[in-house]
C-alpha cells in the first residue's frame, strides 16, 4: 500500500507535517512498515477549504486532520489491510 501525503502549500498550512507524523507513528505503532510506503506529493489536486489531502493507493480522501485522523487510519489504511490479508 503506498499512503501520498498532500505537502503543496495550502496542505501544509493545513498541517500536513502533523500528518506526517502521525501517520508515521500510526504505521511503526502498528508494525505495517512492511506494507505500507508513505510518500509525499507537492499537489493531489483536491485541496479543501480545511485539513489536508491524503491517497491511499488510488482513493483520494480530503480534510485529514488531527481530529480525524484515527477514524481515517482505522478505516482507510488498517480495514484496507486487512482486508488484503484474507
Amino acid at each position: 500500500m503506498v499512503i501520498q501525503i498532500c505537502v503543496g502549500s495550502s496542505c501544509h498550512l493545513k498541517g500536513s507535517p502533523e500528518i506526517v507524523e502521525l501517520l508515521t507513528k500510526a504505521v511503526e505503532e502498528h508494525h505495517l512498515e512492511d506494507e505500507i510506503t508513505l510518500a509525499g506529493s507537492f499537489c493531489i489536486g483536491r485541496c479543501n477549504r480545511q485539513g489536508v489531502t491524503v491517497q491511499v493507493d488510488d482513493e483520494i480522501h480530503v480534510g485529514i486532520t488531527r481530529e480525524n485522523f484515527k477514524d481515517f487510519f482505522n478505516d482507510k489504511v488498517l480495514a484496507r489491510i486487512e482486508n488484503e490479508r484474507k
